[in-house]
């Protein structure tokens, strides 16, 4: 059995850290099937960026903040992004394990930073699929319509909310419409998932389906609107005049400071390329295909955003665009003759939107895997199927919150939520990527930041720098929230932490036995048994 764990001042028991070996370790012993490549891991990346920014939010962020000039606030955020992003291509390839910036944050800062950084991922999973989901609702509620088929209005929206147009209540017999419940969006997470559960093979099979399917129909949206603008220019010009709209006094509404908070809005659209880093431990080749997977996946989104958003805002006013579904409301635009094409882009719009829900979904359920096989989260979290090789229980709890989550919430809110814990995120993973350099130089990197230590320290400053553009009440559930996890740390994970314990977490052949019951050999490592 493993030997009983020393005693330790407060400071170095919350700040224990895994070494760098174990977390290798833990990956050449890791029960999950290696499945996915180069390619898988792109797809898997574009598979979340395309959809949360275009699909849903760019909408929110040009009527209410950034007008037309929500295309700079796209260019901000995606260079914030590639800060980032070249932080998580280093971690990446040099600690490749399921777990993403919780591991990292396990390795280099210590246990407390981990935990903490764990309760931001479930902001920046959990609440931004509950964010597409109300998206992927809105786009089947307009296409249905399209087709004389109506859901309820009160099923389609977020409890105690009222139907609006254009910012201005729907009256029917002079009363608002309320919303009683988002029926689409819970049934969608539910769906999604049962599939997860099935196995991250077929999973990633149904992914890279509907990304090409995805890029397909925007890119068809970018050609076609992009004729229809060029041929009746002097119509749709007027929607770009002014670009910037003029500050109305409020901060955030407007000029240049609408152009930041609108960054801050659409900020967590790109955080497909940061899902990529949880599949380490599912990925064929990790050194070289996961930076290959969050570059290449950043790199060709981006260009996507910034010509869709072009066509978006030539062709509709942009005080019309605050709706979930604002690619349906631009589509609409293109007038009667092209119904058949507007029927074909929502449609595109719902396969898309799924793929990032799944993506989602799938992150957040490996991040929790992780920290249950640490032992700061309840061990049915790591329990895998004896079939399926997935943590299943695990994805039915993490699928019914988002569902809850999308069902009952105000996509705004829940927008905003996840852009505070996605900012924080990544500029506690640019500082990891700087302690790492300083902790362990020596150990193998498949990839170097370039220009260390300008690009990571950029990436902290840009990143913390942008959550104070978000509205104070969103900063204060965000201090609530993080003092509740604090809380909840010193309750139950400090107390039932397998490192803390003494015990080497590697797999052991999965239930019963867990870690802690497997024997030790005379180099301290556990004996795997038939």
């Amino acid at each position: 059995m493993a030997t009983a764990a020393p005693k330790r001042s407060f400071l170095a028991r919350i700040g224990l850290r895994k070494s760098v070996a174990q977390i290798q370790e833990e990956t050449r012993t890791s029960e999950l099937k290696r499945t996915l490549g180069p390619w898988n891991l792109v797809f898997l990346g574009i598979g979340c960026i395309i959809g949360a920014g275009i699909f849903v939010r760019t909408g929110n962020a040009a009527a209410l903040h950034a007008g037309p000039a929500v295309l700079i606030s796209y260019a901000i955020a995606g260079i914030i992004c590639a800060f980032a992003g070249l932080c998580y291509a280093e971690l990446a390839s040099t600690l490749p394990v399921s777990g993403s910036a919780y591991t990292y944050s396990y390795a280099t800062i210590g246990e407390f930073a981990a935990w903490v950084m764990g309760a931001l991922l479930l902001l920046e999973y959990g609440l931004a699929a509950s964010v597409v989901a109300v998206g992927w609702s809105g786009y089947v509620v307009s296409l249905l319509g399209d087709f004389g088929m109506q859901i309820p209005s009160y099923l389609t929206g977020p409890t105690g909310h009222h139907l609006q147009k254009d910012g201005v209540d729907v009256l029917v017999n002079g009363a608002p419409i309320t919303y009683l419940f988002n029926l689409p969006a819970f049934l969608v997470c539910s769906a999604l998932a049962i599939l997860l559960v099935i196995g991250v093979s077929e999973s990633a099979k149904f992914n890279n389906a509907i990304v090409a399917v995805k890029v397909t129909v925007l890119v068809a949206f970018i050609l076609v609107g992009g004729f229809i603008i060029l041929k009746n220019l002097p119509t749709y010009t007027p929607n770009w005049d002014p670009f910037i709209p003029p500050p109305t006094g409020v901060k955030g509404e407007f000029g240049w400071s609408g152009i930041l908070r609108a960054a801050s809005i659409v900020f967590f659209a790109y955080i497909g390329f940061e899902a990529v880093s949880t599949a380490g431990q599912e990925a064929k080749n990790p050194a070289k295909d996961m930076p290959f997977g969050i570059i290449g996946s950043l790199v060709a989104c981006t260009v996507i955003y910034i010509l869709v958003s072009i066509v978006m805002t030539l062709i509709v006013p942009y005080q019309s665009l605050n709706v979930p579904d604002p690619v349906a409301v631009a589509v609409d635009a293109f007038g009667p003759q092209w119904a058949w094409f507007a029927k074909t882009i929502k449609a595109g719009a719902i396969i898309g939107l799924t793929s990032v829900i799944l993506v989602l979904m799938y992150g957040q359920t490996r991040i929790f895997y992780t920290m249950a096989r640490d032992g700061l989260l309840p061990k049915f979290f790591a329990k895998v199927h004896p079939k399926f090789r997935t943590p299943w229980i695990n994805t039915l709890v993490v699928g019914l919150a988002v569902a809850s989550a999308a069902g009952f919430f105000d996509i705004n809110f829940l927008g905003d939520a996840t852009s505070v814990g996605t900012l924080a995120a990544f500029g506690i993973v640019c500082f990891t990527v700087i302690w790492l350099r300083r902790t362990h130089p020596d150990i193998p990197r498949g990839y170097r930041v370039p220009f260390y230590p300008v690009l990571p320290a950029l990436g902290i400053v840009s990143c913390f720098a942008l959550i104070f553009t978000v509205e104070n009440k969103v900063l204060i559930f965000f201090a609530w929230y993080i003092v509740a996890a604090i809380v909840l740390y010193f309750v139950y994970g400090m107390h039932n932490s397998e490192l803390a314990k003494g015990h080497h977490v590697v797999s052991d052949g999965e239930p019963p036995l867990f870690p802690e019951d497997a024997e030790l050999d005379a180099d301290g490592k556990p004996v795997v048994r038939p």
